[in-house]
């Protein structure tokens, strides 16, 4: 399969999983009665954070091998930065599949910073998906300036992602409504 069809493959995976999330955050799907939704399900929001720190400090070490020229070791980690990202997000659809929506208290002091960070933390996500998965095709295919050249973007954008994950699961917790 040459380049541009990987990208179209890309593409594509990276709609269908905007779109899967966009269902479920607009509940076309119809809710979960609440007496049917997994008890699993409610530790999902913190399963979450961890997986998004995990990646975040990853990320940072990842970064530090490549530096140190341990390409290996890069490869590895960064193949672990995948695997938790993908469990993120099924554990994310699962979540929202499940669970009815915690809105952040309209009073709130911190309602504005909230809202700012989760919609610039949800458009960098969507964003991010298809940069990350182009600068893993090229990393595995050792095409190198193209990797690098992607990865310019592809770092900070992934690394904010992954760290506002983490601070905005801090900041709505406290609302969960969740059974004991």
């Amino acid at each position: 399969m040459n380049d541009k069809n990987i990208f179209r493959w890309i593409l594509a995976l990276s709609g269908v999983v905007f779109v899967l999330i966009a269902v479920l955050e607009s509940k076309l799907i119809a809710p979960v009665a609440e007496a049917n939704i997994p008890a699993f399900a409610y530790k999902l929001p913190a399963l979450n954070a961890v997986l998004n720190g995990s990646c975040f400090v990853l990320l940072w070490v990842s970064l530090y091998f490549i530096k140190q020229k341990n390409i290996a070791i890069h490869k590895r980690i960064n193949l672990i930065v995948f695997g938790l990202s993908a469990l993120f997000i099924v554990s994310y659809v699962l979540f929202h599949y499940f669970v009815p929506e915690t809105l952040y208290p309209k009073g709130a002091p911190a309602r504005g910073f909230y809202l700012i960070l989760l919609l610039s933390h949800i458009l960098l996500s969507a964003i991010v998906l298809p940069m990350v998965l182009l600068s893993f095709y090229h990393g595995l295919k050792n095409n190198v300036e193209k990797h690098r050249k992607l990865v310019r973007f592809t770092f900070p954008i992934w690394l904010y992602v992954t760290l506002t994950g983490v601070v905005v699961y801090f900041m709505i917790s406290p609302y969960y409504n969740f059974p004991a």
